[in-house]
């Protein structure tokens, strides 16, 4: 896939993933109530530490991301990969050539990325050791796990395209689902009768801020490889349709937000701006713009009822909307591969079924066993205290109040 010629000219997009790290987490932010900011901030620094710690240890060894070799089961007259055979440390690595290197740091950004995402869908009530413990298992198994059948193994062999890592998001949003049904929803965010409360974000200028650094890294995620292998003009369509893609969900969402409300959300608008990205991320060098323009228009509408659903129905508090973007979004995007692009239907609906039917029972799994062992909810009083108070002692706005009412009343 990759072209030593090209590695040199692709490093400064390599670069620019971080910045979707760092758009994640003030969008996050700013979701949240202000007295768990400092912790909310503190945990994704944590998260992103030891995914890429433990994916250089173990994770990277299995994703066999440099070819390496791996282990196969036979059937059907033909080797089928499941697992890399790659060494710890990432040793299999030849660092005296520029392929091997590049890899191994796109993919570190990425795993960071993808263990960002959890720490969204337990906000205001996970604790921080727990984040750690969770990243490390996502990066150790989860995260390579999938990654190597997406792009070395039996669903590459079967034909299952992913032209973005969209595994990236939909990794991190599964496991994300998994820490919000483990840790259960924050304190009156549901009545008696099951009916969910508004708990509004603090800071609408950090959200906001926060989608346009995302679309910067995003763009840094899905050109990177591609600028490695591509020709310029794919590299070009694909950073076309990541920017048509963003704008469409924005759009999408904030008319079916004043379709169904009365008025636009500003939240669920950025929150549709992210999905776009997420959607198009598998697609992007395979679609024509007017491909990747209805793929965020159906994922920017698609958010606002997967929203609901998540929250109504299925009663499960997502408090900055991490699954339905990261999860919902990017099965859709998945699926749109064969819809709208150049993949074969039955590969990517065996993706988006290996990923719902498999890896969310892996991770479901994992992340209760480690709960059996490090609680992962706080108790009822840190969280009426507020998570930057109960565990780091100190709010991320010392000068202002940041708790309501009805706290100081207890």
């Amino acid at each position: 896939m990759f072209e030593t010629s090209h590695v040199l000219s692709a490093i400064p997009l390599l670069l620019l993933i971080p910045f979707a790290m760092a758009g994640l987490v003030l969008l996050n932010a700013g979701l949240i109530r202000s007295r768990s900011t400092a912790h909310i901030l503190v945990a994704s620094l944590c998260a992103a530490s030891v995914a890429a710690l433990v994916y250089v240890v173990i994770g990277f060894g299995f994703a066999n991301a440099t070819g390496a070799g791996a282990h196969a089961i036979h059937a059907a007259g033909k080797d089928w990969y499941f697992l890399g055979q790659g060494r710890l440390f990432a040793k299999s690595i030849n660092f005296a050539e520029p392929v091997g290197p590049f890899v191994l740091l796109l993919q570190l950004f990425s795993v960071a990325l993808s263990a960002l995402i959890p720490v969204a869908g337990g906000a205001e009530r996970w604790r921080i050791a727990a984040v750690c413990g969770s990243s490390a298992l996502l990066a150790a198994i989860v995260y390579p796990l999938f990654l190597f059948w997406a792009q070395s193994g039996w669903l590459s062999q079967l034909g299952f395209i992913d032209g973005g890592l969209a595994s990236v998001q939909v990794v991190g949003g599964i496991n994300a689902l998994c820490i919000a049904w483990i840790v259960g929803p924050r304190q009156g965010k549901f009545s008696a009768e099951g009916i969910p409360t508004a708990m509004p974000g603090h800071n609408a200028v950090l959200v906001l801020f926060g989608c346009l650094l995302a679309l910067v890294g995003w763009l840094g995620l899905t050109l990177a490889p591609l600028a490695t292998a591509g020709p310029v003009g794919t590299v070009m369509l694909a950073a076309i349709n990541m920017v048509l893609a963003a704008a469409a969900g924005a759009l999408a969402s904030l008319v079916s937000t004043r379709l169904r409300f009365g008025k636009p959300d500003a939240s669920l608008t950025a929150n549709g701006w992210v999905a776009g990205l997420v959607a198009v991320s598998a697609a992007a060098p395979s679609v024509n713009p007017a491909a990747a323009i209805l793929i965020g228009l159906v994922v920017g509408a698609l958010l606002v009822f997967a929203i609901e659903v998540i929250e109504i129905r299925m009663r499960v508090d997502d408090p900055t909307g991490a699954i339905s973007v990261h999860a919902v979004g990017g099965i859709w995007g998945i699926v749109a591969v064969s819809i709208l692009g150049n993949g074969e239907f039955l590969p990517q609906m065996l993706g988006a079924a290996t990923l719902i039917g498999l890896v969310l029972p892996l991770s479901y799994g994992l992340n209760l066993l480690l709960d059996r062992f490090v609680p992962y909810r706080v108790p009822p009083s840190g969280e009426r205290q507020g998570l930057d108070l109960f565990e780091l002692g100190a709010g991320a706005y010392p000068e202002f109040v940041t708790h309501r009412e009805d706290y100081m009343r207890r």
